[in-house]
């Protein structure tokens, strides 16, 4: 694709020219994807103070809590301290800091979708030569980010203003800050890199970093007053202290972390050429590694494959080191126990937090799958599979080496993650093993319905991250929220064996295979007989 430079027009308003068109654009491409993640964060968050009431109703337990909190280092870097015992502070140390993370993948796929997506495309190429603004798209990315955390925002702080409108606001603001400090520097990193896909994984990498850096801060000590803690954005929204004497001034942190990032994106806009880079692209070869389509899609997708793999490693090892500390919490909290064993299993209590961990990295790899799955989705749309097709490859081996990629990562990186627990919990290596690739079945069910969305319906394919969020919804909150069996089972992962602790059925195992197979192989036939799109 050919680029060029944007003549520079004087005035910022002709800088801004078209922003609202592509505003609009932006929104209705996002039409799907936004309201999924929104309502994902918002019911996740609005669901807590129910669920908390039922575990904690009484003042001995919240003090109980609070005590093994102050005492109990591995829990602490998983959720932060906690400032308060009301519903509200307890819903913010609770949620809190997933909440904001989601907020920030969120942003920054907004951004990164609407920036350097548009235009390794070539389609921003074609927009630019219309009346439009050199910084009109950046524009429009940043503010579809801002009107999806200020929808987030509205939510929370209307669904928690029962527990009291002051936290409520403080909470919704600064989940949406912490989304909207990722948004900008999603920006700066789609500026220097000549990749969607580098971009998005640079900024997830900072992500991930930021909860490494508030874990590590708040495992030393119990107020979130660690240097490590305030280095990074998320211990900025824990340290703003919802429902616990607000400290509104931390909001200022965020906001001038936004500017700033904001600024630097700006200037950063108007000193390059569309389609180019501050950062080289390393020149890859054009035979030997990438001679064949399975070799194409392991360039494509093996940064992707790395990250993952590392982060449930990581996970892996963090919840098996909390494995004790969370047995002792529970203690004689019959709520906690109960709803631990909705997600485990009625096993020994250290048996049934693992079955729940392993179950909740289960469900997080289904995001994964559908990412991984999707990535064909991506280079068919953007006219890149094209030129491969137009070889002697076919549409099957072209897609086939993207789905073992997907299909073999997910078993990875569950394999990773229970290494990881075994090693963070000390014993039991093999039924933490099993427990884990127990999981494969129900996660290759969800990428074989992104499989047949692609092949069948290629232009609701998003809807694939639809069944991802809702199956995460339903493992995470239902079993809080103590809704029926009819409705866990509405997830593939709600008819799996509770293991470790629980017998192994072979039965929906074999069921759920059986189920991904049928339908990798109906999306495979209908993406053989249907025309490309682009």
């Amino acid at each position: 694709m050919t680029t060029f430079a944007l003549r520079a027009r004087p005035g910022s308003s002709r800088q801004l020219a078209g922003t609202g068109t592509l505003l609009r654009f932006a929104l209705r491409r996002d039409r799907l994807m936004m309201p999924v993640w929104i309502a994902v964060n918002a019911l996740m968050v609005l669901s807590m103070p129910n669920t908390l009431e039922s575990l904690y109703g009484t003042p001995a337990e919240r003090a109980d809590l609070i005590r093994q909190m102050g005492t109990n280092s591995s829990l602490r870097a998983m959720v932060g301290p906690v400032f308060g015992d009301s519903l509200g502070a307890l819903t913010a140390w609770r949620v809190g800091v997933y909440a904001g993370a989601l907020a920030a993948v969120m942003s920054l796929l907004v951004v990164v979708r609407h920036t350097r997506d548009e235009e390794e495309s070539g389609r921003q190429e074609l927009v630019a030569s219309g009346t439009v603004g050199r910084r009109a798209s950046l524009t429009a990315a940043l503010l579809a980010a801002a009107v999806a955390n200020g929808v987030l925002a509205l939510l929370l702080t209307a669904g928690l203003a029962g527990q009291g409108t002051t936290g409520a606001l403080a909470l919704g603001l600064g989940i949406a800050g912490v989304g909207m400090v990722f948004a900008t520097m999603a920006a700066i990193v789609a500026q220097l890199t000549e990749s969607a896909r580098l971009a998005r994984g640079l900024t997830a990498a900072v992500l991930g970093a930021a909860f490494v850096l508030r874990a590590a801060g708040d495992s030393a000590t119990d107020d979130g007053s660690s240097v490590l803690t305030w280095v990074s954005p998320l211990g900025w929204l824990e340290n703003l202290r919802p429902y616990a004497d607000e400290r509104w001034w931390v909001l200022a942190l965020l906001a001038g972390a936004v500017l700033l990032q904001g600024a630097v994106a700006y200037g950063l806009a108007g000193r390059r050429d569309i389609g180019m880079s501050f950062l080289p692209t390393r020149p890859g070869p054009a035979t030997g590694r990438l001679g064949s389509a399975g070799a194409l899609a392991w360039r494509l997708q093996r940064g992707s494959v790395l990250g993952w793999s590392i982060g449930f490693l990581l996970a892996g090892v963090v919840y098996g080191g909390m494995t004790e500390g969370a047995a002792d919490l529970v203690g004689d909290n019959e709520n906690a126990r109960r709803i631990f064993e909705r997600m485990g299993g009625r096993s020994g209590l250290t048996d049934t937090f693992l079955a729940s961990m392993t179950g909740m990295l289960g469900l997080v790899a289904a995001l994964y799958i559908v990412a991984s799955v999707l990535r064909p989705h991506g280079e068919e749309t953007s006219g890149r599979a094209e030129p491969v097709l137009a070889n002697a490859v076919g549409r099957l081996r072209w897609a086939a080496g993207h789905l073992l990629i997907a299909f073999g990562g997910s078993a990875l990186i569950m394999l990773l993650a229970g290494l990881g627990l075994a090693a963070g919990y000390g014993k039991e290596t093999g039924p933490i093993l099993g427990a884990c690739l127990v999981q494969l079945p129900a996660i290759w069910v969800i990428g074989g319905v992104a499989v047949l969305l692609h092949g069948v319906l290629p232009r609701a394919a998003a809807a694939a991250w639809g069944v991802a969020g809702t199956a995460l919804l339903i493992g995470w909150v239902g079993p809080a929220l103590d809704v029926p069996q009819a409705v866990l089972d509405v997830s593939p992962f709600g008819h799996l064996p509770k293991l470790p602790g629980g017998s192994m059925e072979w039965g929906p195992v074999v069921v759920l295979t059986g189920l991904a197979v049928v339908l990798v192989a109906a999306g495979l036939a209908g993406l053989r007989r249907r025309d490309m799109t682009t």
